[in-house]
């Protein structure tokens, strides 16, 4: 995910208490959807889609952030 900060994730995932939680909760939806898919986890094919929205603005926020703080740092 998001390969071009990858570094930035690194350093934001030990810095920044806000962003470590926001990743480690779009993984824990990533891994209840796998699980639920693969019939390892009970979930219908409707719950299963709203984790995956909630999971996909997760994302949205986490890029939104990256995007922040990769532009406010190349105007320094």
């Amino acid at each position: 995910m998001f390969h071009e900060y990858r570094d930035l994730i690194s350093e934001l995932k030990t810095t920044d208490r806000y962003f470590q939680a926001l990743f480690e909760k779009h993984s824990t939806l990533d891994q209840r959807i796998k699980n639920m898919e693969s019939r390892l986890e009970p979930g219908t094919h409707d719950e299963i889609e709203v984790l995956k929205k909630k999971k996909l603005s997760i994302k949205d926020e986490l890029y939104a952030l990256l995007q922040k703080i990769s532009l406010s740092r190349a105007k320094l």
